[in-house]
């Protein structure tokens, strides 16, 4: 019996096949091998085609089929990661009215600031766990404010995974841990926002029917099932937004647990039982996968959205032939502190953690004599490895305080130096594993459809590869200087 997972990322989808008997991948594909294209008209502005991710969806699950290392037709149920907090409207056809807004968007910050203010920051605080910010909810309040002709064509507003769901079904649904990320969800009386849905005007119409995020979605309809040589019928049984999937994927699902991941974003993700949130919504509150009104489970999620985004941009910077490998084992010849080089890595948009200010990437104490390549990306590891540290310390101060963090063995934690800064500056030892997010969405598929009775059956397999314990950190005072140099551009 298979189970199939796709995750929706930024930059591409993945696919993954995996054997529900030994929860083990037995193929996976992704689609496109280029990073996909971010649309950005203006300043802060971050858009992606819905139709586009339906289209790499679609390629790579066609070439997943080309290993031929498995039979479509036993393929059981399907289960969708997604990038969070993007906006997808479609009309009462289910066509596509604009480009979606997406997660590192900036342009409804202000919007969101008006919202946190008007509706009342401890009302906002106490029952939506968050300030509205430049969540998905003040980006439909964009577009009802900017772009009128298509607010009033909406039938349904989504989260990108709740699209791919209705390509796959036919069926628009969403969950409620989609609403609460995006900033819809009252978890004091359990239900859609009043206070927002009235603040910002919006019509109750708008939203899709509510289903758990273990629980069918629809079904796959027939003319999608030929194309994808796939069996008609088969449940859409799990969607989840990427992080909270990732922790899925990691066996994160009980008070205390931490993931962590390092891709086009930066996440460090611990679960809780309480109703809590950081007074200054630096990091965010949202429902787990396993949120249930009588037993909750939050996920307290922190972002940094210039991680993989600068060390992609940096890859480019480099030229032809640069490739990531190369570049772990070029920062690893530089010395330990980039020799006075200091790199901010947010440059793609508003930084939660930073009081959604945008406070662009910066580079500081170049020196041309001493400065290579080397030093430049191992500075820019650095950097990524102290916003996370930076992020972690006010994790700390809400009560979040790790002794172990888990991690996929992938994007920048294959990096030993990344891995081995993170560890070292944050005091936290990490344990890598090789689950992904489409591992973890065929699981969460497998949980959905009942194939196994309990999500710890899901993963009574899964083992740590590695354990990366905190050695003597001699980066503190380097971490210090950088931290000065962050809190000058931020009050500037």
């Amino acid at each position: 019996m298979l189970l199939l997972g796709i995750d929706i990322g930024t930059s591409s989808v993945k696919i993954s096949v995996v054997d529900a008997a030994s929860q083990k991948a037995i193929a996976s594909a992704q689609y496109p091998d280029e990073e996909s294209p971010i649309i950005a008209l203006h300043p802060g502005w971050a858009e992606q085609s819905p139709e586009m991710w339906w289209e790499q969806v679609q390629r790579a699950v066609t070439i997943c089929h080309k290993t031929a290392s498995y039979d479509p037709a036993d393929i059981e149920a399907i289960g969708i990661a997604y990038q969070m907090h993007g906006l997808v409207l479609v009309d009462k056809n289910q066509n596509v009215l604009r480009n979606s807004i997406i997660w590192c968007d900036s342009r409804a910050v202000e919007i969101g600031d008006k919202a946190f203010e008007a509706i009342g920051p401890q009302k906002c605080l106490q029952r939506l766990l968050n300030s509205p910010g430049n969540f998905t909810a003040s980006k439909l309040a964009w577009v009802k404010q900017n772009e009128p002709d298509s607010y009033s064509r909406i039938d349904k507003m989504m989260l990108p995974g709740d699209f791919i769901a209705m390509k796959l079904t036919g069926e628009i649904t969403t969950s409620v841990s989609a609403l609460s990320e995006g900033i819809f969800f009252d978890f004091f009386d359990n239900r859609l926002s009043k206070e927002v849905i009235d603040y910002f005007g919006f019509d109750t119409g708008l939203f899709p029917d509510i289903r758990p995020v273990f629980s069918s979605r629809g079904s796959l309809v027939a003319r999608v099932a030929d194309k994808l040589k796939l069996k008609a019928g088969i449940p859409v049984a799990y969607t989840a937004g990427d992080q909270p999937n990732n922790a899925l994927s990691l066996n994160v699902l009980n008070p205390g647990e931490v993931a962590a991941t390092a891709g086009t974003s930066g996440v460090i993700y611990g679960v809780s039982d309480q109703l809590a949130c950081d007074q200054q919504s630096r990091v965010n509150t949202f429902a787990h996968v396993n949120y249930t009104e009588e037993k909750k489970r939050l996920g307290v999620l922190l972002c940094i959205n210039g991680v993989g985004s600068l060390y992609r941009w940096l890859k480019n910077l480099l030229g032809e032939g640069a490739n990531y490998l190369q570049m772990n084992r070029e920062a690893a010849s530089a010395p330990a502190g980039s020799e006075g080089l200091r790199i901010l890595p947010f440059g793609n948009g508003a930084e939660r953690m930073l009081n959604n200010k945008l406070v662009g990437a910066h580079f500081h104490h170049i020196d041309l004599n001493i400065h290579s390549r080397a030093h430049l990306i191992r500075a820019a590891q650095e950097g990524i490895a102290f916003s996370f540290r930076y992020g972690l310390d006010i994790m700390r101060s809400n009560g979040m305080d790790p002794t172990v963090i888990r991690a996929g063995k992938n994007n920048l934690f294959l990096s030993e130096l990344f891995t081995e800064t993170f560890v070292n500056i944050t005091g936290v030892p990490v344990e890598l594993y090789k689950n992904d997010g489409s591992v973890g969405a065929a699981l969460g598929a497998g949980i959905g459809a009942g194939i196994f009775s309990s999500p710890a059956r899901a993963f009574e397999h899964m083992h740590p590869v590695q354990l990366v314990e905190p050695a003597f950190n001699q980066l503190e005072p380097v971490y210090q200087d950088w931290k000065t140099l962050l809190e000058k551009q931020v009050a500037n």
